[in-house]
């Protein structure tokens, strides 16, 4: 029963910024651990990272040292900031809470000069 509301995706140069927002509704957020997956025109969804419930952080490789994901438990949100994007960061970003079978719409992130 979760609705997961992602916004904040856009065009942006390489090596700029954007900050995407995932405002979470149905679930006690606090309770639940996050995640944000991106996924490319013809490949396959990937997770990006994630925070649990104690605001540990997870990162794949291709993301370390440069996005950083956190959570806000009184606004029931979940950020994904990126920086020093790539042309190779471009897909749809989604955010997804553990245990939910419910998906967003995405916000679509072009990375392109």
């Amino acid at each position: 029963q979760a609705r997961l509301v992602e916004s904040g995706g856009g065009l942006v140069q390489p090596g700029g910024s954007l900050r995407l927002s995932c405002v979470a509704s149905g679930i006690s957020f606090s309770f639940y651990d996050m995640a944000w997956y991106r996924q490319a025109p013809g490949k396959e969804r990937e997770l990006v990272a994630t925070v649990n419930r104690d605001h540990s952080t997870t990162y794949a490789e291709f993301v370390k040292d440069r996005f950083v994901i956190s959570r806000d438990n009184a606004k029931n949100t979940v950020y994904l900031q990126m920086n020093r994007l790539r042309p190779e960061d471009t897909a749809v970003y989604y955010c997804h809470a553990y245990y939910t079978g419910n998906w967003g719409q995405g916000t679509q992130v072009t990375v392109s000069s």
